[in-house]
């Protein structure tokens, strides 16, 4: 497989290590979580297993191209619609969350607003770049800070604070039953994969996807997925973490470079997922625009030569996110996750149905073109 398609996989998994993902499934601890990450694991392995088989068998093809050659516009407008609108709101949840991070640790004495402003200027009109170029542009800014996620990641692993023995504890509630809010957020880990909606007209040659690619994502998938989840509670216990509204924050505060600039770990982490969340929000939200582009067909909404569409478009995006950082809260933030999560699992998944009717449509027309 190409090493963009990898890209678009991890991005969405690394970046949501500090998002709503880990709060949500560490307040479950004691309630079916461990079981859940299992069963969360397992079926998010199959949609990405799915999702890349689907698409890597018509190289080149966005979804919209596949859904106008095979269904009627009174099914694929509310779907894509729908869809454009999960993305932007996916978006959204990872701005908000890094607005409330900066105001919290960073930049305390200025307005959530302005700093909400300075992100989505920062990420907009990059969503509106050709795909060749996000995908790119995703390379430079991930392969820059890749060794610093491994470092972090290792800091963790061999920190003397790490107490395996309550991560030993933890794995205890195995035997609980696994918790729908808990798997439905450890499966949005596993929906990067669900970005080929639009990224899979960058790929267009046949992709070679078999079993040494599978065993790769799930060795990446087991591996995000456990320290997501553990780490935090190795270095606090199971009984603090569930205190913590970023369990993530906390523990890179629990790390120490003695021998570096910077000693408090807190402040590499929280710029290096900086990084992260604007290629999250990137991907996320170019997918948002490319889908609205191809429903409201904003190319042709011209004033007197100027297209007036995409900067509609970009308004739209600019106040509806500034509306929401100002609005919610972080007890709703994270309450508004979980349903979002619900919502997002279920209909990627019944996606699947169609995937399956989309073949047998494309191989019937592919069929007639060779009888005639």
């Amino acid at each position: 497989m190409s090493r963009f398609y990898y890209y678009l996989v991890m991005i969405n998994m690394i970046a949501n290590i500090i998002s709503a993902v880990p709060t949500i499934l560490l307040r479950y601890r004691n309630d079916g979580a461990v079981l859940s990450l299992i069963v969360g694991i397992i079926l998010g392995l199959v949609i990405v297993i799915v999702y890349t088989k689907f698409f890597n068998a018509f190289p080149g093809k966005t979804f919209p191209e596949l859904l106008v050659q095979t269904t009627s516009k009174w099914f694929y407008y509310p779907l894509l619609f729908f869809m454009a609108v999960m993305w932007f709101i996916a978006g959204i949840s990872t701005l908000i969350t890094y607005s409330f991070l900066l105001i919290r640790y960073l930049t305390p004495d200025i307005p959530i607003m302005l700093i909400g402003l300075t992100l989505i200027l920062s990420i907009i009109f990059g969503c509106f770049m050709k795909t060749d170029r996000v995908l790119y542009t995703i390379e430079i800014v991930f392969v820059i800070n890749f060794p610093i996620i491994i470092f972090i990641i290792i800091k963790a692993y061999t920190s003397k604070n790490l107490n395996w023995d309550f991560i030993r504890e933890a794995m205890l509630h195995v035997v609980q039953a696994p918790n729908i809010h808990a798997v439905s957020s450890s499966i949005f880990l596993f929906l990067g994969v669900v970005n080929l909606v639009i990224f899979n007209r960058f790929f267009t040659q046949k992709q070679n996807f078999g079993l040494k690619q599978i065993i790769v994502l799930v060795f990446i998938a087991i591996a995000t997925t456990f320290t997501t989840y553990f780490i935090p509670i190795g270095f606090h216990g199971s009984e603090t973490v569930g205190e913590l509204i970023y369990p993530w924050i906390a523990t890179s505060d629990s790390m120490r470079m003695r021998y570096f600039v910077i000693e408090r770990l807190v402040y590499v982490f929280l710029l290096l997922y900086l990084s992260m969340a604007f290629l999250s929000i990137l991907i996320y939200w170019h997918v948002a625009v490319e889908l609205f582009k191809y429903i409201f067909k904003l190319e042709k909404m011209k004033f007197k030569g100027i297209n007036i569409g995409y900067i509609i478009l970009i308004v739209f995006f600019t106040v509806s996110s500034l509306y929401i950082i100002v609005s919610l809260t972080e007890y709703q933030l994270f309450q508004y996750s979980k349903y979002f999560f619900n919502i997002a699992v279920v209909n990627f998944f019944a996606m699947i149905f169609l995937f399956i009717y989309i073949i047998r449509r494309m191989k019937g027309a592919n069929k007639k073109a060779n009888e005639s």
